[in-house]
């Protein structure tokens, strides 16, 4: 199994990506999806949310009033943290049923919208960033889904910038042109790179690096600082150092006991055994080599 974060600005044409991996057996998980479900009338969650915030957030049918919620749990920052100390657990709670119910050779699709915002790519063996320009999203906003220009713009400019999308991803697909153009775009990507990373996951077996994957990089700058993060999110408190340089990343591990702890996490996390302590990359179009030492 891999797990793919897909994620874009508001606008940016996430659903046409989703909507192909999943016709091309994508196992899709919705965050937007299990944020509503959680709070559905009869949950714990809208119980707990009523508690906090009073029974005028719900409606004449005792369904959750979002834009009533959002009047109170956005005034200040103490509102806001506890409307996360509800939401967040129980979203998280409902994703890892999902991602355990998954067969063992899925391609899980993780549908994130504030995927870059919560700092959460580390998490994942792949992002997949669906990228339009602002003039293009305020275009689609306001024509397609019939938005107000400013708040089209207001929404645009609360999330995260380019820059800051570019660091995190793995793979950028631009939709400035038509769907057409970007379901194609996600079908190859499917078929030329996530298909072949989660057999080479599955069978802990290291990948022949794709040099036109390679080539398509969106990040160069960045892939350093991603490898690092990624492996820190799989070794956890068992490595006191995660270094990498050009792809040759050195972990140290705490002791023998998490040196073995490694061998068992890494695998699975997108970097196949290859030697003693040695691991290379099961993902195509990210060549990378891990060498586990023991620290004193």
């Amino acid at each position: 199994m891999i797990r793919v974060g897909l994620t874009g600005g508001i606008g940016a044409g996430k659903s046409t990506v989703a909507k192909t991996f999943i016709e091309l057996g994508g196992h899709h998980i919705d965050a937007d999806v299990i944020a509503r479900e959680v709070v559905e009338p009869g949950t714990p969650g809208l119980t707990r949310l009523v508690a906090a915030f009073g029974t005028d957030i719900l409606t004449a049918d005792g369904a959750l009033d979002r834009p009533a919620l959002a009047a109170k749990a956005f005034v200040d920052d103490d509102s806001r943290r506890t409307l996360n100390s509800i939401t967040h657990p129980l979203v998280g709670a409902r994703t890892q049923e999902l991602l355990d119910a998954a067969p063992d050779d899925a391609i899980v699709i993780q549908d994130i919208p504030l995927l870059v915002e919560a700092n959460m790519a580390p998490f994942f063996h792949l992002v997949v960033m669906v990228h339009a320009d602002t003039e293009e999203r305020v275009r689609r906003l306001t024509e397609l889904r019939g938005m107000p220009e400013a708040d089209a713009r207001a929404r645009i400019a609360a999330q995260a910038g380019d820059e800051q999308r570019r660091a995190v991803t793995d793979v950028w697909l631009d939709n400035s042109g038509q769907p057409t153009d970007l379901a194609a775009a996600s079908a190859r990507l499917w078929e030329r790179r996530l298909v072949p990373y989660e057999h080479h996951v599955r069978t802990r077996t290291a990948a022949i690096p794709d040099p036109e994957l390679i080539a398509a990089e969106p990040s160069p700058a960045t892939v350093n600082t991603r490898l690092t993060n990624r492996l820190w999110a799989l070794a956890g408190a068992n490595a006191t150092a995660v270094d990498a340089t050009e792809g040759a990343i050195r972990i140290t591990a705490r002791d023998r006991d998490a040196a073995a702890a490694l061998a068992e996490a890494l695998p699975p996390g997108g970097f196949a055994p290859v030697g003693e302590h040695r691991y290379a990359s099961a993902d195509p179009g990210r060549p990378a080599t891990v060498e586990v030492s023991v620290g004193p």
